[in-house]
């Protein structure tokens, strides 16, 4: 069966973060899948629909709805990701042999951009792989939380001739190096940065680019408890904490 899929990077949050190439994008599509991850997260499945009729010129498409899965947490990380990403691929092929007929455009509307910790290409590919389907797909970059995060601090991301990197909370938990240069978190389920040094500069951000965007920044053993108490009570009050922040050492660390 031949498809075709158009994965677009819709930004951090701001619906204004919507790139002119990605407003083209929208208007070309047919059928846009939006997932659903629980009344939780409704707040994001409501800015993908407002994303669209902000910029579809017209009404000649339509939004498909689908539920996806809770990742397991009860073995390996590694194996339970592959799990869970082998339950969202099952739902995409069926998503594609009955929502989406060949002279048709289908679109996945992807927070950030595609290529930044986020599954889309992968699981397509692995439809592709299994020859069921024909896939043509092209994908439309998006601004990011990490490009999102500097901006909003007005700060640099890297340091001069040195290294950044861009890593994971359950990374960071296992120690940082100097060879690593300034860092970006992502994904930090477990307050990673409680166990780093206190002497390292943090520019923090949760929900950034919204209008429920919380910022701090300074030097980490100023700061952490604030942060700690922040993340506490938005997860509270919303269910779930969107967040990133960056590492920093020297005349890089310190306030925005």
């Amino acid at each position: 069966m031949k498809r075709t899929l158009t994965v677009i990077g819709i930004g951090a949050g701001n619906p204004e973060y919507v790139t002119v190439q990605a407003v083209k994008a929208l208007n070309r599509v047919s059928v846009f899948f939006i997932p659903n991850k629980g009344d939780d997260k409704a707040d994001l499945h409501h800015l993908r629909r407002e994303i669209c009729e902000r910029y579809i010129e017209g009404d000649n498409y339509r939004l498909v709805d689908f539920d996806i899965p809770e990742r397991s947490k009860a073995g390996k990380y590694t194996s339970d990701v592959a799990a869970w990403r082998a339950e969202v691929r099952a739902i995409y092929e069926r998503l594609l042999a009955q929502e989406l007929g060949e002279d048709e455009v289908g679109g996945f509307l992807v927070w950030g951009d595609p290529s930044l910790y986020d599954g889309t290409m992968g699981i397509l590919d692995a439809i592709n792989a299994t020859g069921r389907f024909d896939l043509d797909y092209d994908v439309i970059p998006g601004i990011s939380s990490v490009s999102a995060l500097a901006a909003r601090h007005r700060v640099a991301l890297n340091r001069i001739g040195q290294s950044l990197t861009i890593t994971t909370g359950r990374l960071v938990s296992q120690g940082l190096s100097d060879e690593m240069g300034n860092v970006v978190v992502m994904l930090d389920s477990r307050d990673a940065f409680r166990n780093v040094d206190d002497d390292l500069g943090i520019h923090w951000g949760a929900y950034i680019g919204t209008e429920d965007e919380i910022l701090v920044a300074g030097k980490l053993g100023d700061v952490r408890e604030e942060i700690e108490r922040l993340r506490t009570e938005a997860r509270k009050e919303k269910g779930w904490v969107m967040d990133t922040y960056l590492l920093s050492r020297g005349a890089d660390s310190g306030g925005s």
